[in-house]
């Protein structure tokens, strides 16, 4: 089984990534019925975080534990701790799992050594977006994953972007066929 793994450190910005993991992880919109991408969240260590928004999260795994061929998407939220030395295993297995064809997804502060003037950079099996395209970067990785249907995706991004009743009722229309 592939997962969907989320590097847990003090400080991360817990709101970047609360679209992708929820849509990854309950699968439902997803083309198969039933499908899902679990997520797995992956600390330095074992010890407990403390987001920005004040969830403590104890990770399920340490960086040492991310097997390549396990690995649906590597997610790295942005943090005000990224510099403290203990994320730099994270960072090689990144370069690993990369190679390995695994995705990664990158949002503000950790994605900022790639920053182009571009609402989502996608560049290969990288993702990258500042920290106002939570919803960008949820697209590109269920788009890169190939989960949902392009309808469905589409549907669900012009629902969350803007809230207008005419595409919800689009996604459901797009997943009741399924």
């Amino acid at each position: 089984m592939k997962h969907a793994y989320v590097y847990v450190l003090d400080a991360l910005a817990d709101w970047e990534l609360g679209h992708v993991t929820a849509e990854l992880n309950s699968g439902q919109y997803f083309k198969r019925p039933g499908g899902r991408v679990p997520v797995r969240t992956v600390g330095a260590s074992g010890e407990p975080v403390v987001t920005k928004g004040g969830f403590t999260i104890v990770p399920d795994l340490t960086v040492e534990d991310i097997r390549p061929e396990t690995c649906a998407v590597l997610l790295l939220p942005g943090a005000d701790t990224w510099q403290d030395p203990r994320h730099r295993p994270i960072l090689a297995k990144t370069a690993e799992l990369l190679d390995s064809g695994c995705l990664v997804a990158a949002i503000c502060g950790r994605g900022a050594s790639f920053y182009r003037d571009e609402p989502v950079v996608v560049d290969g099996r990288l993702i990258t977006t500042g920290s106002a395209g939570a919803l960008l970067l949820a697209r590109e990785v269920m788009r890169r994953l190939d989960v949902m249907s392009g309808e469905a995706l589409e549907a669900w991004y012009h629902y969350y972007s803007t809230g207008e009743a005419a595409y919800f009722y689009a996604l459901m229309g797009a997943v009741s066929d399924r």
